[in-house]
């Protein structure tokens, strides 16, 4: 992060707040004029700092009332298990996050579903189905405590 001027860190602040606000707005937050801060947040565009921009969804509205945190374990010996599975990570919508990890399980991750049942559901068509999957560790949240997105860049 010492790449970063106090300038570039505002500006990473205040669009992680809000990306949808004008360079205008942007510009008088972090006390430049427009065409400088429009010249900076093009720079981190294409460094490859600031990835995108999205709109965060309340998914309970959306009718995913579970949210799940599983640990995947593979069988290691299992020809081509590593890259079956990732495969499968990046074709399924209910899985939001996928984290290689170390410890006990090889992957954790962080699954959506409208119930328990469209989760085992999920788990039999899906998961199970893949010959590399030794066991996988379902931990179902009860709540969220703290959900951010934003980085502490400042």
């Amino acid at each position: 992060m010492n790449d970063f001027d106090r300038v570039s860190r505002q500006i990473l602040e205040a669009l992680q707040v809000d990306a949808r606000q004008s360079t205008q707005a942007l510009a008088e937050a972090v006390g430049l004029s427009a065409t400088p801060v429009w010249r900076r947040v093009r720079e981190l565009e294409e460094r490859g700092v600031i990835r995108g921009q999205v709109v965060l969804v309340d998914r309970e509205k959306l009718g995913l009332s579970i949210l799940v945190l599983a640990q995947v374990s593979l069988v290691r010996h299992s020809e081509g298990a590593v890259e079956q599975f990732e495969q499968l990570v990046g074709t399924r919508r209910e899985i939001i996050e996928c984290h290689a990890i170390t410890g006990d399980s090889d992957y954790v991750i962080k699954v959506v579903a409208a119930d328990m049942k469209a989760y085992d559901q999920f788990l039999q068509q899906h998961i199970f189905k893949l010959p590399g999957v030794a066991s996988v560790r379902s931990n179902v949240v009860l709540r969220e405590v703290k959900y951010e997105t934003a980085l502490p860049v400042a």
